[in-house]
């Protein structure tokens, strides 16, 4: 199952999209029933389905050379990914950042000018870090 599509852009080797995680997707089934978490798979998942109808069409998975998981992706949030295609390379690259009020949020609070601003209040932010990322193999 998919998350809702709310907006795409590509060019021949790079998509970004931006999703709205539905709480009643069926990935959170039972992930956690106190704190539903989006499992790493749909995350995987997505980031495969979406670069192959982009941006790779007739390639296949091969293999995920690395991937990291930074921040929970809670439900009815709405996410950034990014895509880059190496086809000299066979490899998609992905990013999944969290959106709130249409800007990059680390933990839920907005990035700006790489401060997070929070309760009033100002803290240093790892600007640009992923929810998620990484690196899929595919192959003819």
């Amino acid at each position: 199952m998919l998350p809702v599509e709310l907006s795409r852009t590509c060019s021949p080797s790079q998509a970004e999209l931006l999703l709205y995680v539905d709480a009643g997707l069926f990935w959170f089934d039972g992930h956690f029933p106190r704190q539903p978490l989006l499992p790493g798979v749909a995350q995987l998942d997505w980031a495969l389905h979406y670069g192959r109808e982009i941006l790779a069409p007739g390639w296949r998975f091969l293999s995920v050379e690395n991937i990291k998981f930074q921040h929970p992706v809670l439900p009815d949030k709405t996410l950034r990914l990014t895509l880059n295609w190496l086809e000299e390379k066979q490899q998609l690259t992905f990013s999944y950042h969290i959106v709130v009020n249409g800007q990059i949020a680390v933990n839920e609070q907005i990035v700006v000018n790489e401060q997070i601003v929070a309760n009033g209040q100002d803290a240093l932010a790892q600007t640009g870090q992923a929810a998620s990322s990484g690196k899929i193999r595919l192959c003819r």
